[in-house]
């Protein structure tokens, strides 16, 4: 069981879409996210199949952690991440959500307190499983001026061009969640929120 009302992150949830047809995908986003988070924290993380999905397990600064990928498909994640919260005895404010959006351009990222879903089904869901919007989340931005529909957009994958930055991009989330699991999202949300993510001009393609 995790200390319920601490006001620390206990648990980390990606969104994302299982399968391979989808591993590379924008709107995979939080999925890869989420993958190396393990390995970049410390403390050793257990890797268990439950609650609808793929979960590392561990111990980092004498907390509890869990980070959790549901397997559900997108449209269902709350499924996966209720389930957890329940056995664990998570709080919703105890979460964080990291997830894509396309209405942030490739290079932005966004921590929020709470709010609506804007349109995302993955937090649709999670709204409609835990009956608030007063969860945490990051949102990984994965816009591009050159998208048409937006279903085929967030379903296809990155660019060679574009890969490079992203790979930046999820170093930069990795490190925005430590900040947030050790300071707060407060904090987090003053050190990320206006940062825009660039290649440097020796930073090539």
């Amino acid at each position: 069981m995790t200390d319920s009302g601490s006001g620390f992150i206990s648990l980390v949830v990606g969104l994302g879409n299982p399968g391979r047809e989808y591993e590379f995908s924008r709107h995979n986003a939080g999925f890869m996210a989420t993958s190396c988070l393990p390995e970049c924290l410390p403390g050793q993380f257990e890797k268990v199949k439950g609650f609808s999905g793929i979960y590392w397990k561990g111990r980092t600064q004498g907390r509890t952690l869990y980070i959790l990928q549901p397997m559900t498909y997108m449209n269902l994640s709350g499924k996966s991440v209720a389930a957890l919260m329940r056995t664990m005895n998570i709080k919703a404010e105890e979460v964080l959500v990291v997830y894509d959006d396309s209405d942030l351009p490739l290079g932005r990222i966004r921590f929020r307190k709470n709010g609506s879903s804007g349109g995302h089904r993955g937090i649709d869901s999670l709204i409609a499983e835990l009956g608030t919007q007063k969860f945490p989340r990051l949102r990984i931005g994965i816009g591009s001026e050159e998208r048409r529909n937006q279903v085929d957009f967030v379903l296809g994958e990155f660019t060679a061009t574009e890969k490079p930055l992203l790979a930046k991009v999820l170093d930069t989330v990795t490190e925005a969640i430590k900040l947030s699991l050790y300071r707060g999202v407060g904090a987090a949300m003053n050190e990320y929120n206006g940062l825009e993510i660039k290649l440097e001009n020796n930073e090539t393609v």
